[in-house]
């Protein structure tokens, strides 16, 4: 049977983990563009998350609940008749996973097993997108990291993305789980609140007159994938297990396969809003991996696939993004600060 993509979403019962995160409130845009019928399982309400900003929520179906919670899971799956499973909730931040190292192991490890069972439970289940990371793969001599490259990490953060993996890997060999992989690098877009973040917390501090900080030495080299692009990749590689059922089981990188320092990442951006301000290096970054970047050659190969945007396009509209949230933020204040109009008879 030939499929018809341009109509494979429309009426497609999605599940999408972690929605309201950076990439899952584009993702689930995209997917509501496409006519897909989502349901988002949300564990903490996050009003500023873009999706729930732009109202975008109240057209999906939203689960109250925890990735811990398999029951819950089961019936998500069960009463929705979900036929598609986009499992990106995760606990995301390094500095986080170094502090409460469990919390992070029960989101990441614990949640990607419950989750994964659960669909193991649900026949209904056809495609299974999970999201890994370029962190999986741990500090190596040998770069770029291809999907042959072993996962090997080390500290909190990179080991329970490396866990969540081989997991997701185990499911699909030993269950024959339709799933796929995917390996992205350091997301960055509109939408990301996280101020801790190299992109958000420099943006948010040009455009306040203040000195952007890079917690490393500024040397730290990163693999920068815009969120648009991750959305886009994630639907792709589902509508291509839709079609090569052989790709169940399968890893893919995805990247824009560019070597950037956090320092030249900065300066990108204080060039692109024309600042003359310089970054504060504080060199305080500890337990990260120095050197990171992908081969997506296997996605060029594999998928026909390619990036729709390249760093400087994807920086100019992460830039305009916050210009208009901080825009509609500063109208916000000053109407509640605005002095109060005396009633006319």
């Amino acid at each position: 049977m030939i499929m018809n993509l341009e109509r494979f979403w429309q009426d497609r019962p999605v599940l999408v983990t972690g929605g309201t995160g950076l990439v899952g409130g584009w993702l689930v845009k995209r997917l509501l563009a496409a006519g897909a019928d989502v349901v988002c399982l949300v564990r903490d309400w996050v009003p500023q998350a873009d999706l729930v900003q732009t109202n975008a929520i109240s057209q999906v179906r939203v689960v109250r609940g925890h990735l811990g919670d398999q029951a819950l899971l089961e019936r998500t799956l069960g009463e929705y008749e979900i036929d598609t499973v986009i499992h990106l909730a995760a606990q995301s931040i390094v500095g986080i996973a170094n502090r409460n190292p469990v919390s992070t192991f029960e989101s990441n490890i614990q949640g990607t097993w419950t989750l994964l069972e659960a669909c193991r439970r649900s026949p209904r289940v056809k495609q299974i997108v999970v999201a890994s990371s370029d962190k999986a793969y741990g500090d190596v001599s040998q770069l770029p990291y291809t999907e042959s490259t072993p996962l090997a990490g080390r500290h909190p953060y990179d080991v329970s993305k490396t866990c969540g993996d081989l997991i997701a890997q185990s499911y699909a060999t030993t269950y024959d789980l339709p799933l796929v992989i995917t390996r992205c690098g350091n997301f960055y877009g509109g939408g990301d609140l996280n101020w801790n973040r190299i992109v958000p917390g420099t943006i948010r501090a040009v455009l306040r007159g203040q000195q952007p900080v890079i917690r490393s030495d500024g040397t730290f080299v990163r693999d920068y994938f815009y969120v648009e692009d991750g959305a886009a990749a994630y639907m792709h590689l589902a509508e291509q297990l839709a079609l090569r059922e052989e790709l169940g089981g399968e890893a893919f990188n995805f990247s824009n396969e560019m070597q950037v320092t956090v320092l030249e990442l900065v300066e990108r951006i204080l060039h692109q809003m024309e600042s003359t301000l310089q970054p504060a290096v504080l060199n305080e970054a500890s337990n990260e991996i120095r050197r990171q970047y992908l081969s997506a050659d296997k996605a060029h190969r594999e998928l026909s696939w390619q990036p729709l945007y390249t760093l400087d396009e994807g920086l100019s509209r992460t830039i305009q993004w916050y210009k208009q949230f901080f825009q509609q933020h500063e109208n916000v204040n000053n109407c509640r600060h605005a002095a109060p109009v005396a009633a006319t008879a």
